[in-house]
């Protein structure tokens, strides 16, 4: 999530507890040190407080007085003294409600927890305020600002046992081609271009005509001198490799990045945890690798992948394969709903249903399914309250408050989630991975409607495709789902893959060798059929638009993309980086009347965009699985009383 507004700055004298309320975690004469740790038992991931407690972490973003004023231009904002007649008032009541809610932590962007009262993780900015992005981080000057701001910025913090410890920043992102862009337009002094020009210079043992089949230089540069003195990117060449430098790069950035941080934080507060910079609902494994080494836990903002609360499996099993099983913290999640009191207008790709009801019943579902993950140690919920009727300055306009900005709970999620919360721990501690499927995997049967741009409709559990598969270190970044009916084959992806607008050299038409492309191969009985699914972006992103990117399906034969009759393909996912897409394909599509009656061969494999990464059901390279129909899995059709209810 983008930064909020500036917030209201408070002062007041501290309340206790209110009655009856019990205490979050062990703090203050009951602690025997200020050090949280972190533990596995069992596989499970803990936290532990200074009282050698486990404690699974359930926060709050946002956690403060709102605004520093009810009313700016048109916006109507979150404000507490138009409520309540003093800080106290506002504060008592708020603890109550919250701890009655059954949280008990607060998260980024909160109140500090000598006022709250409740163990904390503040958001440093460090990164941010110290300058280590979009300037030099490459600069000895740089690593010099980090240490000194990390002394100031956690100096309220140090010693206090609520303190848990810091996010470093906020959706840093690692967008790779912003990184390579950015710094390759830098002038020639600018020690991070040098280090760039220096990484293609080794990359491609100092052959400027190996780069430039792989890149289109800037007009006029023939040498990686010349490249250096330019302002000016080179485009990767459609066809090309450059990829995979590019990719090196964002490793070399992050590594920089996350060794910085870490030894300026354990400088200047060595209890902390430090949990990283709140991953934006998406993940660059080459960063998560450079991350790895240096914090304790993995913090990653999550955008739920269906009104149901289904939280897909690839995005965590992913971290643990990355990062040798690190303990994860959901440092962002929510739900927005059309219906709500502040008027808010959910305005872009972030999770959304139409009613509270429907709001309450996922978000309580998806409480359950983070708690089940056995790496994840809490979840935090973004935020207090809604957006300001209006949205926020920067546009997002999102109805993501427990309360709405008249200060009234949504009462339908605060009791939904206080009858969850209150059983999360217990949840987690019976977390274990999935086991293997037992017998043989089966399509189930749903009448999947590819219209409806949801996932609601579909058996998740029962149709997620198992056991795919990656070359070397890769890790898989989506998950497939399959479904039968009586009238055809669906089929579902939940990715995802960031495309940059500006990387990439061409013309009016999008390669189709770069883009982002599923490859599904059929055989019911009358031979193979082929099938890509292509997601094509477009030549230019509007700043404020619905998504544009589109979904190509065609049958897949002879270098040929022919359109396939009467089937349907949507995507409904964000412009990037989450894909989510589904396709029916009906069964005459595939020689068949109908479903048959013998099992189905079938292939499946993903290639992200310029063919960064991909995976296959059987583990071989996307082309080579597709083509060899031999290896083609078996695979039956559930009957429909198999299914759950």
């Amino acid at each position: 999530m983008k930064k909020a507004a500036p917030r209201l700055i408070l002062t007041a004298v501290i309340l206790p507890f209110p009655a009856g309320v019990a205490r979050a975690a062990c703090t203050g004469a009951t602690a025997r040190t200020a050090r949280w740790t972190l533990v596995s038992d069992g596989g499970v991931s803990w936290l532990v407080t200074p009282c050698g407690e486990r404690f699974y972490s359930i926060g709050i973003n946002g956690l403060d007085g709102g605004a520093p004023q009810r009313r700016a231009g048109a916006r109507i904002y979150y404000h507490w003294p138009t409520f309540f007649p003093h800080f106290g008032a506002w504060l008592g009541t708020t603890r109550a409600r919250v701890v009655g809610w059954g949280f008990n932590t607060a998260s980024a962007g909160s109140l500090p927890p000598r006022l709250l009262r409740l163990p904390a993780i503040p958001n440093l900015d460090l990164g941010l305020t110290a300058r280590f992005h979009w300037t030099d981080p490459f600069d000895p000057a740089t690593e010099r600002r980090v240490r000194a701001w990390a002394r100031r910025l956690v100096a309220p913090y140090r010693g206090d046992p609520r303190r848990i410890g810091y996010f470093t920043d906020n959706e840093v992102g690692w967008w790779n081609g912003a990184l390579f862009d950015y710094y390759a337009k830098r002038p020639a002094a600018n020690r991070t271009k040098q280090r760039l020009v220096a990484l293609l210079r080794e990359h491609y043992a100092g052959d400027w005509d190996r780069f430039a089949r792989d890149f289109v230089p800037p007009a006029g540069v023939g040498t990686f001198d010349g490249l250096l003195a330019r302002r000016d990117c080179p485009r990767l060449r459609p066809g090309g490799a450059g990829i995979e430098v590019i990719r090196r790069w964002t490793g070399l950035v992050a590594e920089r990045y996350y060794r910085m941080i870490h030894e300026a934080l354990r400088a200047a507060d060595p209890d902390a945890l430090i949990f990283g910079d709140r991953l934006p609902i998406y993940y660059d494994p080459v960063a998560v690798r450079a991350m790895a080494p240096w914090v304790d836990a993995i913090a990653t903002n999550y955008n739920v992948d269906s009104p149901d609360g289904w939280v897909a499996r690839y995005y965590f099993e992913g971290l643990r394969q990355l990062t040798g099983g690190k303990p994860v913290l959901v440092s962002e999640w929510f739900f927005a709903a059309g219906e709500n009191r502040s008027g808010n207008r959910n305005n872009g790709h972030l999770m959304t249903v139409g009613t509270q009801a429907e709001r309450a019943r996922g978000a309580a579902a998806a409480a359950e399914r983070f708690a089940r993950q056995p790496t994840v140690v809490g979840s935090h919920w973004f935020q207090y309250y809604d957006h300001p009727r209006g949205g926020r300055e920067d546009g997002e306009d999102y109805d993501f408050g427990l309360v709405d900005i008249d200060d009234r709970p949504y009462e339908a999620l605060v009791d939904a989630l206080a009858r969850t919360n209150v059983r999360l721990a217990a949840i987690h501690r019976e977390a274990a991975d999935d086991p293997p499927p037992h017998g043989t995997w089966a399509i189930p049967r749903a009448d999947i409607d590819p219209g409806d741009r949801s996932l609601a409709d579909w058996p998740k559990d029962a149709a997620l495709v198992p056991e795919l598969a990656t070359p070397g270190a890769e890790v898989p970044f989506g998950d497939f789902f399959l479904a039968w009916s009586r009238t055809g084959l669906a089929l579902a992806l939940i990715a995802m893959d960031y495309y940059d607008p500006d990387l990439l050299a061409y013309g009016k038409e999008f390669p189709r060798g770069e883009a982002f492309r599923v490859d599904w191969g059929v055989d019911a009985g009358r031979g193979p059929r082929r099938f890509s699914l292509s997601i094509i972006p477009p030549k230019i992103f509007p700043a404020k638009s619905a998504p544009l990117m589109k979904a190509e399906l065609c049958r897949h034969e002879r270098d040929r993309c022919d359109a396939v009759p009467a089937a349907v393909a949507t995507y409904f996912g964000s412009d990037q980086p989450r894909i989510t897409v589904e396709a029916v394909v009906p069964w005459n599509a595939l020689g068949v009347d109908g479903p048959p009656r013998t099992p189905l061969r079938m292939q499946l494999a993903a290639t992200a965009f310029h063919r960064s990464r991909w995976m296959s059901w059987n583990g071989a390279p996307p082309e080579a699985a597709m083509r060899e129909s031999g290896g083609w899995r078996e695979i039956p059709l559930a009957p429909p009383r198999q299914q759950p209810e």
